[in-house]
């Protein structure tokens, strides 16, 4: 089970990214529940990382409207175990799209109210 807490209305959790040849780092990401997508990080995070790109690919946002940005391979430990995921370099705070796979096969629960919970556990 992975925990969480509600930061001014945000549903937020912390990610464990692993870069190439660094130590594993933990991130704080914002639950973005109409976000169908990605995990998306800052470029200067992704820099930071030193992530490996992928491709560059037009994202479309949530008022419709098209932006090119690019995508890159971002190793994270998930419930336990390492997976590698697609990271659009984009926005100003880490986001985790709600359709993402890290959420796949998981139920989320989140208690909207200052300081709620934000559990994310395996559908058995």
């Amino acid at each position: 089970m992975i925990h969480g807490t509600v930061v001014g209305l945000q549903a937020r959790m912390s990610l464990i990214i692993l870069p190439p040849e660094r130590s594993a780092v933990e991130i704080e990401c914002v639950i973005d529940t109409v976000f169908e997508g990605f995990l998306t990080l800052p470029s200067s995070v992704i820099a930071a990382l030193g992530l490996p790109y992928l491709i560059n690919i037009n994202a479309n946002l949530a008022n419709n409207s098209s932006v090119e940005t690019d995508v890159y391979l971002a190793t994270v430990v998930w419930n336990g175990v390492e997976r590698n995921i697609a990271a659009l370099a984009m926005g100003r705070r880490p986001l985790i799209g709600t359709a993402l796979a890290l959420l796949e096969d998981y139920h989320l629960s989140i208690d909207f109210s200052e300081g709620g919970t934000v559990l994310v556990d395996e559908i058995l």
